[in-house]
């Protein structure tokens, strides 16, 4: 029996509770300016498995305007955020945010594309997270893999865009086709890696979990 429904969803959604008043604030602020930011039942999870796994450093490419980082660092105070962003204005914006809700210590905002970041970017991460341009994941993973420590975690988001990945009637124009091709290609990719476990899960827009083997 398929229960995940919009009445399913609408419930989930009426038990959420903001890490803190201040990120409540920015996200209603980036839900009203449109801004992609983490779906609540996604900010759950993410944040649950953090306080579980209490990563040392963590790796999230694609910061938008700092709201996902922010959690993450509320979420285990024991954590150094390193977040990629392609965007210069929002890059911005987000070290501005980050720095109102006091983590400017703790959050590094980087600024430039996200492959080639992970390029020159040095030291090592226990926990990533991918939420960026989703014809490039394949290209993310490739390039955080070197930089993971054993048994780290990876947690990409909006794996399913919109059911699009799971069945091309939800694209009747074919606008996404590329990218519904891509994210097809990563997540099977991952299924059968041999470097990690992995989960695809229906929560927000879809989210998969990979646990890298030691």
């Amino acid at each position: 029996m398929n229960i995940i429904n919009e009445k399913v969803t609408a419930y989930i959604e009426g038990l959420y509770q903001s890490v803190s008043p201040a990120l409540g604030k920015l996200r209603t602020q980036a839900e009203a300016e449109h801004v992609p930011i983490i779906l609540r039942d996604t900010e759950g999870f993410l944040l649950n498995l953090i306080r579980m796994k209490q990563p040392a450093a963590i790796l999230e490419i694609g910061t938008a305007v700092g709201y996902s980082a922010a959690c993450m660092a509320s979420a285990f105070a024991g954590c150094r955020i390193t977040t990629i962003e392609a965007d210069q204005q929002m890059a911005e914006t987000a070290k501005r945010n980050i720095q109102a809700l006091g983590f400017s210590s703790r959050i590094q905002v980087l600024t430039g594309q996200g492959q080639e970041v992970l390029d020159r970017l040095e030291g090592s991460f226990d926990f990533v997270f991918i939420d960026a341009a989703k014809s490039h994941y394949r290209k993310f993973w490739d390039k955080a893999l070197p930089l993971c420590e054993p048994e780290a975690v990876i947690v990409c988001d909006n794996v399913l865009m919109k059911a699009m990945t799971a069945s091309d009637e939800y694209d009747p124009k074919k606008k996404y086709k590329t990218s519904i091709r891509n994210m097809r290609e990563f997540l099977a990719y991952i299924a059968d890696t041999a470097d990690a476990y992995t989960s695809v899960l229906p929560i927000g827009d879809g989210v998969s979990l990979s646990i890298l083997k030691g």
